[in-house]
């Protein structure tokens, strides 16, 4: 027979009583260092640019374009920097939870039970540092569903561990 009750939404777990722990501070360096590469090839593509393209555009405007470059990197990496603080996760019996946004603040809730396959992925740089990055992968998408970067690799490798026991117990 066919039901459908109202909820009690007092009654449903909160996501704001979740305790959510910050990444890695050490990540805000992996960051910066991306960044940092990203502009200096872009800057150097720019200064060759001033060298080996004789059009008169390109010489008078040079200086303009490369401190508009430099100046947007500024912005962007403020941005980035003032944004960091929000980046929060948290493991709870049932769920993953990750928040992140400056402006617009996002909080994903993936249900355990949803996740098929967990992924951990460490870059070279975040090797360095001793950090990895979770992929959380649920049913019915092409790509992972839940990133969390810039967890410490002792960190992630527990999550993991926990996440696949649950999803092993599970099937």
């Amino acid at each position: 027979m066919f039901s459908n009750q109202i909820i009690n939404i007092e009654a449903l777990p909160n996501v704001d009583t979740a305790t959510l722990k910050p990444i890695s501070k050490t990540y805000l360096k992996v960051i910066i260092l991306n960044k940092l590469m990203l502009c200096v090839v872009v800057l150097a593509i720019l200064t060759a640019a001033k060298f080996f393209v004789t059009k008169a555009i390109v010489q008078e405007r040079f200086w303009f374009i490369f401190l508009l470059v430099l100046g947007l990197w500024l912005i962007n990496l403020i941005i980035t920097i003032l944004a960091f603080k929000k980046r929060k996760y948290a493991i709870r019996e049932h769920d993953v939870i990750y928040a992140k946004g400056l402006l617009v603040n996002s909080i994903t809730t993936v249900p355990i039970s949803r996740i098929q396959h967990i992924e951990e992925s460490r870059s070279w740089l975040a090797r360095q540092f001793g950090l990895a990055t979770l992929n959380l992968y649920t049913a019915g998408e092409s790509g992972s569903d839940l990133n969390i970067s810039g967890l410490p690799h002792d960190d992630a490798r527990q999550v993991n561990d926990f996440i696949s026991a649950k999803i092993n117990a599970n099937s």
